[in-house]
């Protein structure tokens, strides 16, 4: 008969066999804002809808009583909702970036896909807006 080496491996529980890809969905936060570049846009809100898609990696499971242990989607909104309260943009564009910049804050937030569409703005469209995706670069400044 053939001898076979085996070896036992111990695992170190502190250790983790898994890397998580994990996604938070936002889908049509509609917010009132006084929010444009013409002088009609700065007298009155108007309805102005977000979605977005933040992906984060976890090396570990969530923590079913630990509100830490994941991207709290309650935080997010509240976060865009505190953006956008006192604060006038002329441009969609430099709202997305101050939404990036406030998400980003969360080191575990990888990538960030966000839409900002006008709803009542232009006569013949439904609305209008820009899709922008963000991704962290990994590379030392």
């Amino acid at each position: 008969m053939k001898k076979t080496n085996l070896r036992i491996i111990k695992i170190d529980k502190n250790k983790t066999l898994f890397n998580y890809e994990k996604k938070v969905i936002i889908k049509e936060l509609i917010l009132n804002l006084t929010l444009g570049y013409y002088d009609f846009e700065k007298e009155k809100p108007q309805k102005v809808k977000f979605s977005l898609e933040a992906n984060y990696k976890d090396k570990k499971p969530t923590n079913d009583r630990d509100l830490k242990s994941i991207v709290n989607y309650d935080k997010l909104v509240r976060l865009i909702k505190k953006l956008t309260k006192n604060k006038h943009y002329n441009f969609l564009e430099t709202l997305a970036e101050d939404v990036f910049d406030e998400l980003f804050k969360d080191k575990r937030i990888d990538k960030i896909s966000l839409q900002i569409e006008k709803l009542e703005i232009m006569k013949d469209c439904t609305s209008v807006g820009i899709q922008i995706s963000k991704k962290r670069s990994h590379e030392k400044p």
